[in-house]
């Protein structure tokens, strides 16, 4: 056995003190770009870094210097983007107290450089990696904050405005495998950036689409409204139980004319939700056709859609609907909210393509 196979995955609700993985989130209040600047060579995004300022870079040093005050922690991971650091912790031997009062040691630290960077200059917040000089500087805001808070006091000092208000996110991974997808998903994260940035229509939250008297949000390519086909993808339960008990043939003609339509210009509108639809979903991805996704969540004002659906909507092959305001606390789609989809991938598909049955390619 590996030594993975012996972590004792932690549970949501658990003290969190076990061997296991931690993915962490530290975001600067207000999204202030003060961390790092985007750089972007040839405007080429899978090029794309994140050059540090001294501020960033002395962030990165507290993070780095968690094992030496818990031995039992190792950083396998981080990327810091201009306004918040992403990193994975792996837990390796039982903590005393959780990894709950790690994760607020670093937070205390990050926030007592924050509040020195409120008093230095500029230059803080602009890299200086070039000349040589980053952990120079790093060093100096690092002085800064004892200085300031020998001159005012620690009482003083402590209610200065700190730049990282929250705590960090924590994000328990439930398995061993979910650590390439989050270190993928961490590295993607300059790439992501890059993109939205010279491709910004495509990923603003657009509110206010209205449909059959609908209101939705969206993400993605609003042209795929003006087509002149559309149909939906809906594999009903009564195919799937066929071909559960041998009779497969309804189902595979099914799915198959899905793409035979969308191969000859049909937009696909479904929510995606069974595996049979999203294989559906994969095959017009893979074959870069258009389509249009229905979200049962809302949208984030910083949202950016999974990897899987990224580059087809940053190619301007996706349109992603919601017809809800985005809920923090949902976490599973429920029968009513499958049932409402399904309902509103039929309306609008009846609304934008009235002529349909008489005018769709056959």
């Amino acid at each position: 056995m590996t030594e993975h196979e012996h972590w004792q995955w932690q549970e949501p609700g658990s003290a969190w003190k076990g061997v296991g993985l931690y993915h962490i989130t530290l975001t600067v209040t207000g999204r202030r770009p003060v961390l790092g600047v985007l750089s972007v060579p040839g405007g080429d995004p899978s090029a794309a870094q994140v050059c540090r300022t001294p501020l960033g870079d002395a962030l990165v040093d507290c993070l780095l210097s968690i094992p030496r005050h818990h031995p039992e922690v190792k950083v396998l991971h981080f990327c810091l983007m201009p306004d918040h650091l992403h990193a994975v912790l792996y837990v390796h031997h039982t903590m005393a107290k959780g990894i709950g009062t790690l994760v607020r040691g670093f937070w205390q630290a990050a926030k007592k450089q924050g509040r020195a960077s409120s008093h230095a200059e500029p230059s803080f917040f602009t890299p200086n990696a070039i000349r040589g000089k980053l952990k120079e500087e790093s060093g100096r805001l690092q002085a800064l904050a004892a200085e300031l808070c020998g001159m005012m006091g620690e009482e003083a000092y402590y209610r200065l405005e700190p730049l990282f208000r929250e705590m960090p996110f924590i994000r328990p991974m439930g398995h061993y495998s979910q650590l390439q997808n989050a270190i993928r998903y961490i590295d993607m994260n300059p790439q992501r950036l890059a993109t939205k940035r010279l491709r910004p229509g495509f990923f603003r939250v657009q509110d206010g689409i209205v449909i059959n008297q609908r209101s939705y949000s969206g993400v993605g390519n609003v042209a795929l409204l003006t087509g002149e086909h559309y149909d939906v993808v809906h594999v009903r339960s009564v195919m799937v139980k066929a071909a559960e008990q041998g009779n497969a043939q309804a189902l595979r003609d099914y799915m198959n004319s899905r793409v035979l339509m969308a191969r000859q210009g049909v937009v696909m509108v479904s929510p995606f939700i069974s595996p049979q639809e999203k294989q559906v979903m994969q095959v017009l991805i893979r074959e870069r056709l258009p389509f249009i996704c229905l979200a049962d969540n809302g949208f984030r004002h910083y949202y950016k859609p999974a990897d899987s659906l990224f580059d087809a909507c940053a190619a301007g092959r996706l349109l992603i609907l919601s017809p809800w305001q985005h809920d923090g606390k949902k976490r599973h789609i429920s029968r009513a909210d499958c049932m409402a989809l399904n309902a509103m991938a039929e309306d609008i598909c009846k609304q934008l393509s009235p002529r349909q049955q008489e005018g769709a390619p056959k």
